[in-house]
């Protein structure tokens, strides 16, 4: 079965590539699908993203993802793709909240299309891309939250002295 892991991945942490590792465990062909605009702030320029993220995964040893970028509604670039389901993690009851809205509303623009739902393991909970960010900005320790190039590209973006982080 084919399945689509979409998100900003913005940065990309330890937690996306542990819901990848599950999945691949599960699925015969994954494609994770890098969003090229969001809402959210973004701090790598998409080329970027789709760049680590295949880096992180040969870093992790996770071999045959594809990795690709989309500017459309998901359920537009599924269809376009011939996927009829995609992969999100949860972590918390907030992030239950928006996955459920997403998907009524994903369900209303493409009944065709669903989701399914998986919990990374319990050490990697507390990470978001928005937290690593934040830990970022203050020049924190990365080293448990990304991978090594993902902490090397934020802790250029943000400045870390040499030795430091």
């Amino acid at each position: 079965m084919r399945i689509i892991y979409p998100g900003t991945f913005d940065p990309l942490t330890l937690g996306h590539l542990d819901i990848i590792r599950r999945a691949s465990s599960i699925f015969s062909e994954i494609e994770v699908a890098v969003v090229q605009r969001s809402l959210k702030t973004l701090c790598f320029p998409v080329e970027e993203r789709v760049e680590l993220l295949r880096e992180s995964l040969e870093e992790m040893n996770l071999s045959g993802i594809e990795v690709s970028s989309f500017d459309s509604l998901l359920v537009e670039y599924m269809s376009r793709k011939n996927y009829h389901t995609f992969i999100r993690g949860l972590r918390a009851n907030s992030d239950f909240e928006y996955e459920f809205q997403m998907q009524l509303m994903n369900r209303r623009l493409a009944p065709a299309i669903t989701g399914l739902y998986l919990m990374p393991s319990e050490d990697r909970m507390y990470l978001s891309s928005t937290l690593v960010k934040e830990i970022a900005k203050y020049h924190g320790d990365l080293s448990t939250m990304v991978p090594k190039c993902v902490r090397i590209a934020l802790e250029e973006k943000y400045g870390y002295a040499e030795g430091s982080g």
